[in-house]
């Protein structure tokens, strides 16, 4: 898990350094496969459930699951939703960022900083409980997001992973503090936030898999693959 979290972490960081203005979704996505097979892993995203790239490429309003293609080229003030996942000797890493092209608004800014903290803000609940539930984790992220004045999706969540890319349990963000399932050591979870600038509602497009906000407005996506240990968090998809 932890060399499968760091291909895929590294991955996340090669996506990073070529994000800007003039660059289609699918060169990038592109370089991501190149890395990741590279390094002798295998795209854990590439043809599961029928998907066609290496990464999900989301834009602006565009939730998760957004294709790469060709025909999309980044724009000055837009923000890129970069999910990856790399599988190593039958594990598999999973992470998410969400990053800036060029000069992006102030509230663009804010939501992004408030998706990341939303994310360690669940990881301390869990620190912290003396029996750390899902519904811990939950309330921590829906809180932070919700005292910054944005929503949380409700329709995806997070999820446990390890010898599969989607696991036991669905960790949701948002619940009930001391509720749900209870978190132990030798977990090993994806955690992460998908954060709106207004409504929780998001609706998926005609391809098939792009989810956007019902109301257009902007999304930020946060995640990493972290284990859970005697010791506290390990997160092994942060390599930066």
């Amino acid at each position: 898990m932890k060399v499968a979290g760091r291909i895929t972490g590294e991955a996340l960081l090669v996506a990073k350094e070529l994000i800007k203005e003039g660059v289609t979704t699918k060169q990038i996505d592109d370089k991501i496969r190149m890395y990741i097979k590279k390094c002798g892993a295998k795209p854990t995203f590439l043809g599961y459930g029928g998907f066609p790239g290496s990464a999900c490429i989301s834009i602006n309003e565009e939730v998760i699951h957004g294709i790469p293609s060709h025909s999309r080229v980044l724009k000055n003030g837009d923000i890129v939703k970069i999910d990856v996942g790399a599988q190593w000797k039958g594990f598999t890493g999973d992470s998410a960022a969400t990053f800036a092209v060029g000069e992006i608004s102030e509230e663009a800014k804010k939501l992004i900083k408030t998706t990341e903290e939303c994310f360690f803000k669940g990881i301390e609940a869990i620190e912290k409980a003396e029996t750390p539930r899902i519904g811990d984790l939950g309330f921590a992220i829906a809180s932070h997001a919700h005292a910054n004045g944005f929503s949380v999706v409700e329709q995806y969540t997070g999820h446990g992973v390890g010898s599969e890319l989607h696991e036991d349990p669905s960790i949701p963000n948002y619940g009930t503090s001391g509720r749900g399932v209870r978190i132990y050591p030798g977990m090993t979870l994806a955690i992460e936030p998908m954060i709106n600038e207004g409504t929780k509602s998001v609706k998926v497009l005609k391809d098939g898999w792009t989810v956007v906000t019902a109301d257009g407005k902007l999304s930020a996506h946060y995640e990493h693959s972290v284990a859970v240990t005697n010791n506290g968090i390990i997160l092994l998809t942060k390599v930066d």
